[in-house]
Order: structure tokens, then sequence, then C-alpha cells
């Protein structure tokens, strides 16, 4: 009966285990006994436990490779097509009529620097990935911009840090981001005096340029001295567009300051989200209609204001002292009006006070005012000459034959993009970038 029993033992534990019959051969053979069998048992089950539920470290990539669908011949060229087609019915959406802009920019960038930061719901952290998307920010905000300066100001330990000066020179701005040390995130923020701070930096600033705070809050929490509804009725006097990216969630309070004063408010809900929300704001915001007393019908007021364009002092020239800095340079720039040097354009001289630009930097800010008209898809080739046979821009030859990939709104199955103005054709990568970078139709110069 002994032999029986222990049958029957080892039995119990087979039937309760997901062991393989091989394995229960195996131990019987070793004769390991009940206490081996339930050590394997625990370690399978950890393991298909491991496979349904995977790390946090292990969960967080991103399967890009799903976003991307092959068409019937295997090919990746319909969903390059598509990518390209959001941006085209994104710029057909952008009002077609001229809308009243500011070229000249003043932005204070608030850094949110305080322990929520270090929170890995963004990957690395959400720091690591906010300091990564400013310094992006910055190029491209510059260069859509190259009129406009940006200051760089800190929110922790319950107060605000001014980390970079109002710059035009986006060298200097990238530099005071790019001290991690010197922004590591501790204690709570303060968004009242954050924005006191960016609110007297631009206090000096005349009418006809724009004020902007843009605010990168990943806390829940502001620890404030005072009544931050009186620094927002500060903010609406002195014409300040205030816009919130926020990491976390949607508060009240900047709901609210993103409302009163006109800026853009939004939530990111991964990491591409929070870039594409970023990077809304590159582009200048139109202005608040101003009327004149004649009535809504009159043309909105117009402030005229008075520029110098410097002269380029080359590297070979003796060295002089700079007007802002007080230091020995060879290179610089001599104001027109009272010949001090001044370091970088687009600034206001120490001297005069008159604001210095270059002439290429204000022809380059002329796109936003004046945007290249959307290309139109050509989707039929009848009644069509065949003298068009190539791009007018790259000369590169036009598809004889349709594409057979099933196309969306905004796409040509002939490869085809057509001005409205010269109605010259154009192909797909230079319809792009046209629209997005030289800003100017090569067939009408418009």
């Amino acid at each position: 009966m002994a032999p029986r029993n222990r049958d029957d033992n080892f039995m119990d534990v087979d039937s309760d285990s997901d062991i393989s019959m091989l394995g229960d051969v195996e131990h019987r053979g070793k004769g390991k006994g009940k206490g081996k069998t339930t050590d394997k048992r625990k370690k399978d089950k950890g393991k298909a436990k491991a496979k349904e539920q995977a790390y946090t470290w292990e969960a967080s990539y991103t399967r890009s490779w799903d976003t991307v669908q092959e068409d019937e011949a295997g090919s990746l060229q319909g969903a390059v097509e598509d990518l390209m087609a959001r941006g085209r019915r994104r710029r057909l959406l952008a009002p077609a009529a001229a809308i009243r802009r500011a070229i000249i920019r003043h932005l204070v960038l608030l850094l949110d620097l305080s322990a929520a930061m270090m929170d890995r719901d963004m990957r690395p952290t959400r720091f690591d990935l906010m300091l990564q998307y400013a310094k992006e920010f910055v190029v491209e905000w510059f260069d859509q911009n190259p009129l406009g300066q940006i200051g760089v100001v800190g929110m922790r330990a319950g107060i605000g840090e001014r980390i970079g000066e109002m710059s035009g020179n986006p060298q200097d701005v990238l530099k005071c981001l790019s001290d991690r040390t010197r922004l590591e995130p501790t204690g709570e923020p303060s968004l009242q005096n954050a924005i006191e701070m960016a609110r007297s930096s631009m206090s000096h600033l005349p009418t006809h340029s724009s004020r902007e705070i843009l605010i990168i809050f990943g806390s829940l929490t502001t620890c404030d001295p005072g009544n931050i509804h009186d620094t927002l009725d500060a903010c609406v006097k002195n014409k300040i567009r205030i816009s919130v990216v926020a990491l976390a969630a949607e508060m009240k309070i900047s709901r609210d300051l993103c409302d009163k004063t006109g800026g853009q408010f939004g939530v990111a809900m991964n990491e591409g989200h929070f870039k594409d929300i970023l990077f809304e704001l590159v582009p200048p915001p139109a202005q608040r209609a101003v009327v004149r007393a004649g009535g809504p019908g009159a043309n909105p007021a117009a402030d005229l204001m008075m520029m110098g364009f410097p002269t380029r002092l080359p590297d070979s020239s003796p060295p002089s002292l700079c007007a802002c800095h007080s230091d020995m340079k060879n290179e610089g720039f001599l104001c027109p009006r009272c010949m001090a040097k001044v370091c970088d354009v687009p600034t206001d001289c120490d001297i005069c006070g008159l604001m210095i630009v270059s002439s290429p930097h204000l022809a380059r800010s002329y796109h936003h005012l004046f945007p290249v008209k959307p290309y139109e898809a050509v989707t039929s080739m009848e009644g069509e000459s065949e003298s068009t046979v190539a791009c007018h821009a790259c000369a590169r030859m036009f598809s004889t034959s349709a594409s057979t990939a099933a196309t969306s709104e905004g796409i040509s199955p002939w490869g085809r993009y057509r001005c409205p103005d010269c109605h010259n054709d154009f192909c797909t990568e230079c319809d792009v970038f046209v629209h997005d970078v030289i800003h100017c139709c090569p067939g009408c110069g418009k």
C-alpha cells in the first residue's frame, strides 16, 4: 500500500501542475520528490506571467512598423504618399486670405524644473525629453522667425529662476539649455513667480512686437505666493499671449491662462504628440483685430517702425569694445545711427535704442505674411497637352501611367501638382520643398 500512496501523492502534484509528462518521468526516475517539482512549477508560472505582462522598460518600445502598411504589390510608396498628403491637406485647411501676423516676436520659454519632471511616463524622463524637444524647438523657431528673440525661465523650488536672457542668437539659447547640471529638477513649481519674471522682462518692449510666453508644465500643483488671477489680469492688460503644453493633465488655471490671453493649450498624450503641439507654436500667431475710429469697415491700424541695417565687420578688423558686453572682439556689426558695435543681430542698440536687423532676416520673415498658395492635385490627364512631361522645378520626368494604389484626398495618381497662378506642374517632392523650405513658387515667383 505504501508504494500506491506514494504514487497517488505524486499524481496529485501532476494534476495541479502544468509540467509535461516527460518532466514527470524524469523527476520520478531521479527521485527528486515533491519539492523539486513544486519549484519548477513556480518557475514555469513565473515565465508565463512574464510573457503575458512585460516589464515597464520592455513594454515602452514603439511598434513603428505597425503604422506603415504595404500595398498589394508589397511596396511602401503608398504609405509615404499618404504621409505627404496629410501635410498637404493641412496646408489646404489654412486660411487663404492674408492674415496680419507679428514678424518681430519676443518669446519667453518657461520650463517646469520641479520634481514631477523626473517621472518616466515619457522616455527617458519628462525632463530629458523636454530639454531635447526644447532645443529642436529653438532651432526651428529661429529658422522661421529670424527677427525674434527668446528668453528662458525655470520653475523650481517655488520660485522663478532666470536661465537665459532674451537673445536673438540661437546659439546663446541652446547653450543655456545644454547645461543639464544647472537645470536639475527639484521642489515644486510656481506659475505666478515665473510668469511675473517673464512679464517684467518684456515690459519695455515696443507695441509693434508680439509678447509671448510658452509654458511646458509637467506638474499638477503650483506653489504661488499670491493670487495668480491678478497676474493673469496683468498679462491681459499688457497684451501678453500665454500658451501651455501640459505633460500630465489639464488644470483649470492653465486653461484660463490660455483662453483669456489668446494662447493655445494642449495636453501631450505621448512623445510624438508632445512634439506636434509644441511645434504648432513655431509660426507667428495672428494679431488681434485693432480698428481705427472709422468703424469696423476701416483698415486696421498700422504702426510704422524704424529699423537700421548694420555694417558687418570682418574677422580681420582690429579688435574693439562691443556696446552690449564690453568685450574686445574683431567681428561684429556697426549701428548705422550711432556707429556703436554690437555682437549679433537682430537686437536693439544699447546706445541709441535703434532696432538693428539684417536684410536677409527681414526677407525671410515675409513668407508668413504671404504664403505660397497650395498646389492643386492633377487627377485626370484628359485635355492636357503633351508638352508638359517633366517637373518644372527639377526636370524629372513624370510617370506616364497612373498609380494603381488607392489614393486619398489631396494625392495625384499621376504625381503632378499644379500652381493655380502660373499653371506649371511640379512633382511631389518639389511640392513639399516649395511649401516647407523655400516658400516661393519657382514658376511665378510668388
